[in-house]
């Protein structure tokens, strides 16, 4: 059997190295997040269409608890069971989240343009309204 290098508090260089990595994406993740509230911040109010928001969040949050999923089986497929446990668990709250984001009433704009509509009545260019 190979030794396992510790620090000098007996602790793994391997769960340092992991500790680091988590710390280093908590940051870049931090980092982020504080870029984008200042790009939101300084938009302009009336660019910011919180239901697009909405939708982009809805698009992403998806797009994570399949990352999440896939995690998740390809541990379970290796035999890590606790490592696919906290994968699955990070999915399904993903999952929650998804649900609390979609509950989300947005309100409509006071002022909705509404077509023009002429003598007679046309969805289209030449497609006439059914009465």
């Amino acid at each position: 059997m190979g030794t396992v290098a510790k620090g000098p508090d007996g602790v793994t260089l391997e769960r340092l190295a992991g500790e680091t990595v988590t710390q280093l994406h908590a940051l870049r993740l931090r980092l982020l997040v504080q870029q984008e509230s200042n790009r939101i911040i300084h938009e302009q109010v009336e660019e910011l269409d919180l239901s697009v928001v909405q939708a982009r969040s809805l698009c992403w949050l998806a797009l994570l608890a399949e990352a999440h999923e896939e995690q998740a089986s390809d541990a379970e497929q290796r035999g890590n069971m606790e490592q696919a446990m906290g994968w699955f668990a990070d999915a399904m709250r993903l999952r929650d989240v998804i649900q609390l984001v979609s509950s989300i009433e947005i309100p409509l704009p006071e002022e909705i343009p509404l077509p023009h509509h002429s003598e007679h009545e046309h969805f289209g260019e030449d497609m006439p309204h059914l009465k």
